[in-house]
This record gives structure tokens, sequence and C-alpha cells, in this order.
């Protein structure tokens, strides 16, 4: 019973290292842009940045959007291509700003065969 508690154990670390993992950036220093510009652009956003620091060969920035919420994301330096985004909302907070309006209205499927190869 012991062993199986472990091999568990050590299965689920290995495999959420590897998940991870993922988030790592691997840009040569050479090619990676200035803080200041990926500022200037967060800035642009409407964005407060409160830091950023470097985190597993990424940019990583906090700052407060224009609504209060606290912002998290990481980015590629050499691109400055966001690679994660974590949004603190507040009491109030509202995620539009992130994925756009809602639709309202009737839900329409689109006509054609499903994923399935069925016919509607």
């Amino acid at each position: 019973m012991f062993l199986a508690r472990t091999c568990m154990v050590l299965s689920a670390l290995i495999f959420s290292g590897a998940a991870c993992a993922d988030i790592n950036c691997t840009d040569p220093i050479a090619d990676w842009k200035p803080r200041e510009q990926l500022q200037r652009e967060a800035e642009q956003r409407g964005w407060t940045v409160q830091r950023i620091k470097i985190d597993d060969g990424c940019y990583e920035l906090r700052a407060i959007d224009r609504n209060g919420n606290k912002i998290k994301a990481k980015y590629s330096p050499a691109s400055l291509r966001m690679r994660s985004l974590a949004v603190d909302f507040g009491s109030d907070g509202d995620a539009t700003d992130y994925l756009g309006p809602v639709p309202q209205g009737p839900i329409r499927r689109r006509a054609g065969p499903t994923s399935h190869g069925e016919k509607q």
C-alpha cells in the first residue's frame, strides 16, 4: 500500500512538472527586446505596470488594469508575445475586456455536417 501511494505521488509530481515546463521561454538573450518596450505596450492597453521581472526565461509582468483588476502575464522576451495571462477580478470584475462581449439572443448552429460527419 505504501509503495502504491509513493508511486502515485511521484507520477503526479513528474506529470505536473511536464505541464509547467511549457510556459518556460527559451529565446536567446541576444534577441530579447527591452523591458521598457513591454511596459509601453502594457500602458497602451490601459494597464498600470507594477513590475517586470524575469521568470523561467520569460518576462513576467504584474499590473493593474483600468478597472482595478490585478494582472499577471508572461511574455516571450524576443517577440513580446503573451504566453500566459491571469486576471484576478475584483468583486465587480468583468471579463469582457479580455474575452469580448457575450453574444445576445439565440445561439445559431452552423449548417453542415457535425464533427462526427452526421447531417443536422
